[in-house]
């Protein structure tokens, strides 16, 4: 019998379709679904359009921790919305301020051995429990939630040994800096990274859901630890040891890739602006002065690290010129932290406390001040992320994060050594927490009677036509390496509350990138029928939301040409019905502009046939020049394609069940 990692158990354990090699589609049965609301607001409205009647899931959790500040209606009323939702397709719901989706799951319902799909890119965080945990658009989840296999490539899996033990001041987050040192924002793409060794003793459950929720921004496929002693004392500290089972990495088993990290030679690091990749060692940049430091996010919300910020602090005042912001991970958390003091030391040391949930992360609210560093404990700091133009988020530990608050400039924390006399506090987990499972609510037995309640920002989505077979439209934007989901589609306060109304939420589309690109896509849509958009390597990384796909599409996308793609990001354009092509000749990227037309014909059978596309581009001064392309679809995806999407396929399948019944 061959010899299996624990990735490849959990997916063979799940298989539905398809073979386990890497690089072809695969379908694997989904346990578990995780919606936030940011995103899941459209998942919502996607079971609407599917007529979908109860979630086919084991567990599917719908949580609102994005959307959270009320400055009008539009999230008070999307909060509403769903509520009503899961209780009308059988989702649990956890409420406004019950904290992050992803410690609150790992903490109430994440199981070793099960497999996950969420409407967020971090879900992968789950991973820490021994899961197969998949952050992806919001139509797979849809899919996954109404009974559905989740196709994705099957990854290659690169095995990462851990020895030793972390040194003072290092922690978790400075794992995964390490490998994002290593192996950038695009290393990770199409592997599952898994850990294992004689050092994963040495790092708590919350330890690993740090490791793995980050992994996203290597964009892998996702990360995996296996189920061991750690994850049972997590459990149990949960009151739910009976959830644990064992899932270890046969003896002798083979990974496509490996790597080693030696945890007692790590030191403090920090990722630069504007990416997670651009990671150095604290030491480098130390001494420059900052204005704001936030603690919490998915990233790093574990009690160990908001106490050891407090511990660093206790008895201490921030500097003046710093504002010290806590985002606590869940209301259990703040429980907690009450009991083991940590709240006290936080908030007398300055800190200002918000309310459970994503917040800074995400850019609502917590805006740094212009042209100032802010050092956070979250996982991503693209361009305009935090909702500062001018930003400069820089990633980093609790330790480091804590120390940089108290001497108001970027601080190795080994260095409080010197400076503060102190020594490094250790940590002790308690045996058990404080449980409060108060917010969230179970769903009904049946909630087919359940009324949908709609505002009005809440608008139904509309028909997506099937691709045409010839198209002549604009080029209308030319882009670079590693362009991001949030600068396809914004996130932040004056964004985010659009996100089920689909016409408003268009609006900010490409904004980051020109400001122009709305007006000149609607005059397009109506003169041409449509646009297109390059780019190079790694289109669409960071975010899983959909919107980055769906609002080019209202606004008339046809097709995308890059080099490469983000995994979620091209997944969610063919399931919009946007066709991702990708340059054969990477010296073709030269060759087409930004006001260029381009024309394509008999589209509908080269897709079909996966015959190269041919590119006829049209200058402005009379030239014309061509090239060929080539798509990555598979023969599901093609189909999925050339009939509009998902919804459209869906809605196909229920109407033939019907006709059969």
């Amino acid at each position: 019998m061959a010899k299996l990692n624990v990735t490849q158990k959990l997916i063979k354990e799940h298989l539905l379709e398809g073979e386990m090699t890497p690089g072809k589609e695969i379908g694997i049965k989904i346990d578990q679904a995780l919606l936030q609301d940011a995103t899941g607001t459209l998942v919502q409205l996607e079971l609407e359009a599917m007529g979908l009647k109860k979630a086919q899931t084991e567990v599917a959790v719908q949580y609102v921790d994005h959307n959270l500040l009320q400055t009008d209606f539009k999230n008070a009323d999307d909060h509403l919305f769903l509520h009503s939702a899961a209780e009308r397709f059988g989702l649990w719901y956890s409420r406004p301020g019950n904290g992050v989706s992803h410690p609150v799951h790992m903490q109430r319902f994440g199981k070793p051995g099960k497999t996950m799909v969420g409407s967020d890119s971090h879900t992968p965080a789950a991973g820490s429990l021994g899961m197969l945990a998949i952050g992806t658009g919001g139509l797979d989840v849809a899919s996954a939630i109404a009974g559905q296999p989740y196709y994705v490539k099957m990854p290659e899996v690169m095995g990462v040994k851990l020895t030793g033990n972390l040194p003072d001041w290092v922690s978790a987050k400075d794992v995964i800096l390490e490998m994002l040192r290593r192996y950038d924002v695009k290393g990770g793409v199409g592997k599952v990274i898994e850990y294992y060794g004689d050092g994963l003793k040495n790092l708590s459950a919350m330890d690993r859901h740090v490791i793995a929720n980050m992994g996203a921004e290597l964009g892998a496929t996702t990360t995996v630890f296996p189920s061991d002693e750690e994850t049972k004392r997590f459990l149990r500290s949960q009151d739910r040891e009976s959830d644990w089972k064992e899932i270890l990495a046969d003896e002798g088993c083979e990974y496509e890739y490996h790597d080693e990290i030696i945890l007692d030679e790590l030191i403090p690091l920090i990722a630069l602006p504007t990416s997670p990749g651009n990671v150095v060692p604290v030491s480098e940049v130390a001494g420059k002065s900052i204005s704001q430091v936030v603690v919490g996010s998915s990233a790093n919300p574990g009690l160990r690290d908001f106490w050891i910020a407090g511990a660093i602090v206790e008895g201490k005042s921030v500097n003046t010129d710093v504002s010290f912001d806590i985002n606590p991970t869940s209301r259990q958390m703040i429980q907690n932290m009450i009991e083991n003091r940590a709240f006290a030391n936080l908030i007398k040391a300055g800190a200002r406390f918000h309310q459970s949930g994503c917040m800074g992360c995400i850019g609502m609210g917590q805006a740094p001040a212009s042209g100032t560093i802010s050092l956070r404990t979250m996982p991503r700091n693209f361009p305009d992320r935090s909702g500062t133009k001018d930003d400069q988020v820089h990633l980093c530990s609790p330790e480091t994060a804590a120390a940089s608050a108290l001497t108001g400039k970027i601080t190795d924390p080994r260095d409080l050594e010197k400076l503060y006399d102190m020594k490094y506090p250790k940590f002790q987990h308690p045996e058990i927490e404080i449980i409060n499972t108060d917010m969230l609510v179970a769903p009904p037995e049946d909630g087919t009677n359940v009324e949908l309640v709609k505002g009005p920002n809440i608008q139904s989505l509309p028909h997506i036509d099937p691709i045409s077979n010839k198209y002549k439209v604009p080029v209308l934007l030319k882009m670079g390496d590693n362009v991001s989901t949030d600068e396809i589609l914004k996130a932040g306060a004056e964004v985010l509350p659009f996100r089920s109304n689909l016409p408003e939420i268009s609006k900010y589309a490409f904004t980051v990138i020109d400001e122009t690109f709305y007006d000149r896509a609607m005059d397009t849509k109506e003169s041409h029928g449509g646009h297109i958009v390059v780019a190079k390597d790694n289109y669409a990384q960071g975010s899983s939301r959909e919107h980055a796909a769906i609002a080019p599409k209202y606004l008339g996308q046809v097709a995308v040409i890059a080099i490469s793609y983000a995994r979620i990001a091209w997944q969610n354009l063919v399931n919009f019905g946007i066709l991702p092509l990708e340059f054969i000749d990477i010296s073709d990227y030269e060759k087409i502009e930004q006001g260029d037309i381009v024309e394509f014909d008999n589209l509908q059978r080269d897709i079909e046939n996966r015959n190269n596309i041919k590119v006829v581009v049209k200058k402005e001064n009379g030239d014309e020049q061509s090239f060929e392309t080539k798509h990555s679809m598979s023969d599901r995806q093609i189909q999925v394609l050339l009939k509009g999407g998902i919804i459209n396929e869906f809605k196909e399948k229920l109407e033939k069940q019907d006709l059969k019944a």
